[in-house]
């Protein structure tokens, strides 16, 4: 691509012609709020820019994408089966129709940087746009790099990360600490809280814990707040909002029908103003996923992080260990957690100067402005 400026002609025409921008990732909520941030980044800076999205088929971005304004291709590719290698034989050709499908693509949009956010369909699209010479730009939002940004980053551009210390996983000279772009809507001030309380039916005197699994809910979690039932009916200074996920929903209502579920505990199967549940929730029990790991950084919120064991290279506990050698978060392991999990939330919340330490350290590991610092990276690779 051609970006010399001492031709007038060239100039000219290169200002005339939009910039496009392949976003290619996604699977999980993780993957594609830092993806539509990036987007939106791009399109501020550029109004005329053409983005075009590529997705999994069958995949929250499928949704998420389209529902935010971007068109978007889905790949028919999806993950290594760990447990069941013959499945993956399976895998293997939807990998190869995947390539060849993100070679069209490429050859079809042309476009002059493809940006690679992490999920199934991330790799056969950089793979495929670095080969036909497209500059990239990798966005890697955990603190140990996963196998295919790996592979990718010998002929990236650029790889964007959110932890200090990544030169392990990359070439030094080609990361830039950025952080991860995080919902552009979480905004935290006293109309926020004030509305939060009255929103979810809460009672502004007592202190709220705020529990999430992600949008399809964790096992792990919703055991943990079942097993504590007894425990919280006999604390009436304490509320919960539970998200227990669109999964076990069905399940976990049923507790609610039966009258198990103690008054205090607030059950919804997705939390659709979590600006209104993070002004209110003194405490918040997670996953370690780092997408929200940022929002609870940014936020400045005191957290207790539960890792998934059912992660590629157990990252999540590396995300969660980040934080707790800074003093930033309280870790329970999830073998731990059913049994403990909340002795020490409740013990937690009412320690308001532990609670102090932890939102001032967490706070301090915060990267602003993520989405706009990528797109700064993207408009020095394609040319701004």
């Amino acid at each position: 691509m051609n970006t010399t400026k001492g031709n007038t002609t060239q100039g000219q025409s290169r200002e005339a012609k939009p910039v496009r921008v392949i976003i290619s990732g996604g699977g999980t909520g993780g993957h594609i709020f830092p993806a539509i941030a990036i987007a939106n980044a791009v399109r501020e800076r550029w109004p005329q820019a053409d983005i075009l999205f590529v997705g999994a088929e069958n995949r929250m971005e499928m949704e998420r994408v389209p529902a935010a304004g971007y068109p978007i291709i889905g790949l028919p590719v999806a993950g290594f089966d760990r447990r069941n290698l013959f499945r993956n034989v399976s895998v293997a050709v939807k990998l190869l129709r995947s390539m060849k499908q993100a070679r069209k693509i490429v050859d079809d949009f042309k476009p002059d940087i493809a940006v690679g956010v992490g999920g199934y369909a991330s790799g056969p699209t950089l793979k495929a746009a670095s080969a036909k010479g497209v500059p990239t730009l990798l966005q890697e939002q955990n603190s140990y790099a996963g196998v295919t940004n790996k592979i990718l980053a010998q002929r990236a551009t650029t790889i964007c990360v959110a932890y200090e210390g990544m030169e392990k996983f990359f070439p030094k000279e080609k990361i830039v600490l950025t952080g991860n772009p995080c919902r552009q809507d979480l905004v935290i001030y006293k109309e926020n809280r004030e509305q939060g309380y009255a929103h979810f039916q809460l009672d502004p005197q007592k202190k709220t814990i705020l529990m999430v699994g992600g949008s399809l809910g964790a096992r792990t979690l919703n055991e943990s707040i079942v097993a504590a039932f007894p425990v919280l009916r006999d604390k009436g200074d304490v509320q919960v909002i539970w998200q227990c996920g669109k999964y076990y929903y069905h399940q976990m209502q049923q507790l609610y029908t039966g009258g198990k579920i103690p008054p205090q505990v607030h059950l919804l199967d997705f939390v659709d103003r979590m600006d209104y549940a993070y002004a209110v929730a003194d405490l918040v029990i997670s996953r370690a996923g780092a997408g929200s790991i940022s929002e609870f950084c940014l936020l400045e919120k005191p957290v207790i992080l539960v890792p998934s064991p059912n992660v590629a290279e157990d990252h999540q506990t590396r995300n969660a260990q980040a934080l707790v050698n800074k003093d930033a978060a309280v870790m329970v392991s999830d073998a731990l957690a059913p049994t403990v999990l909340f002795d020490v939330a409740l013990s937690l919340v009412h320690n308001d100067d532990r609670l102090k330490i932890l939102s001032r350290n967490i706070a301090r590991l915060a990267q602003h402005d993520s989405a706009q610092r990528i797109a700064a990276e993207i408009a020095k690779i394609a040319g701004d």
